[in-house]
């Protein structure tokens, strides 16, 4: 913590995951004077996506090189019963990325840019900066050292319980399920890279289970209501019941394994006020029905750095207020209900029947948009239409 000495900050993010790292990226690329804190010592220890990234991501990021595996074109649905149905298409649709390289690349443009990096450091509080409108002053712990550090504004990127968001009064995720899966590889037979999706009430109440397979590494998981079963457990019988019927385990090695709170009540709609703003899943901004939340958290980070930096370029704190979960949330509504439909799902009679109904032409249809449809999150900037009606109504106040 001595580095910092008494530096003041144009920024401070708290979360180095890829919202933090992008948003801190493109800030000190404008000329911020970024601080950037994470309470991992390593930011490649305990990696919580499974880091599917999909066309609409990949066609419109630059990703490290060599950080995304296979393209996979093919999804393959499983009734709980393992029937099947393929949805087929004809560009590449999904593409896993190696997480850890992806940090660390974004870890090293950020430090190249003067960001300040701070690991094994948390966020404690912060209170208004009396000297400075909208500035904070915030406490940082490292081991048992504390620090006072001033910043013009605060971005909370620290996940879906979000302490930044509690302490700035804004909007927190009320909904979530938890994910859990193993990473493997060394399975052998040849294999189409594929994303295989399992509904099951009992493995995976109100989501579903995945085997996400680019023909190297595999990943394989459940993700559900913890108060309806128990993550590990679920995985282990549905490795042993379901994947095991469908891949030769037998020399599989596993890799990691990996897990985390997923938020699935959508884009939150206060995430913003005069001292700072939210990010990725503090903000809710995940898919949520289903793979493609990277992108959603990819796009809103971006937004929300071209936000700041016209707030700090002008030193008006007011500018943040067109900073609005409010303008995408119509957005989500189509997935939302699909949302909710999951959620009311409690029997496997159900999911055969919502099965049977894919197979259908309507089903199908609607399944194709679902995993193909390339608009996970709409494209947004300063002067963005979608934007513009919801700043021309602000009368001035905080929502």
């Amino acid at each position: 913590m001595d580095r910092l000495g008494n530096q003041d900050f144009d920024v401070l993010i708290v979360g180095a995951g890829l919202a933090g790292l992008c948003c801190a990226r493109r800030l000190a690329s404008g000329g911020a004077f970024v601080l950037l804190v994470d309470a991992k010592k390593d930011l490649t220890e305990s990696v919580h996506t499974t880091g599917i990234f999909v066309r609409k991501t990949f066609e419109d990021f630059d990703l490290p090189a060599g950080s995304l595996g296979r393209a996979i074109s093919k999804v393959r649905l499983y009734s709980p019963s393992l029937k099947t149905v393929d949805l087929d298409s004809e560009q590449p649709e999904y593409r896993i990325g190696d997480m850890k390289l992806i940090y660390r690349s974004l870890l090293e443009e950020c430090a190249d840019l003067g960001v300040t990096f701070l690991s094994g450091t948390r966020f404690s509080a912060s209170i208004p900066d009396k000297q400075v409108a909208g500035g904070s002053i915030v406490r940082l712990v490292k081991g048992r050292k504390r620090t006072d550090v001033r910043t013009k504004l605060l971005i909370g990127a620290d996940g879906t319980d979000s302490r930044v968001a509690r302490d700035l009064e804004l909007d927190r995720n009320q909904e979530w399920i938890v994910g859990f899966e193993e990473v493997l590889t060394g399975i052998e037979g040849p294999r189409e890279p594929m994303l295989h999706c399992f509904l099951d009430s009992e493995l995976a109440p109100g989501y579903i289970g995945w085997i996400a397979d680019d023909g190297n590494e595999c990943h394989v998981g459940v993700g559900g209501y913890t108060d309806r079963f128990e993550p590990k457990t679920a995985l282990s019988q549905f490795r042993e019941h379901v994947v095991s019927g469908l891949f030769d385990l037998s020399n599989s090695r596993l890799v990691e394994s990996r897990g985390g709170r997923i938020p699935v009540g959508g884009i939150l709609k206060k995430i913003a006020c005069e001292r700072g703003l939210l990010i990725g899943d503090a903000a809710g901004a995940v898919s949520p029905l289903t793979a493609g939340g990277l992108d959603p958290c990819l796009r809103l980070s971006v937004y929300a750095a071209e936000i700041a930096l016209a707030r700090l370029s002008s030193d008006d704190p007011s500018r943040l207020r067109s900073y609005s979960g409010k303008m995408f949330r119509t957005k989500f509504i189509p997935r939302m209900m699909l949302r909710a439909l999951f959620r009311s799902v409690k029997f496997q009679v159900q999911f055969e029947f919502l099965f049977w109904a894919i197979t259908t032409w309507p089903g199908r249809w609607t399944a194709e948009k679902i995993f193909y449809r390339r608009a996970s999150f709409p494209d947004v900037n300063a002067d963005h239409p979608l934007r513009r009606p919801y700043v021309e109504g602000l009368d001035g106040h905080w929502k």
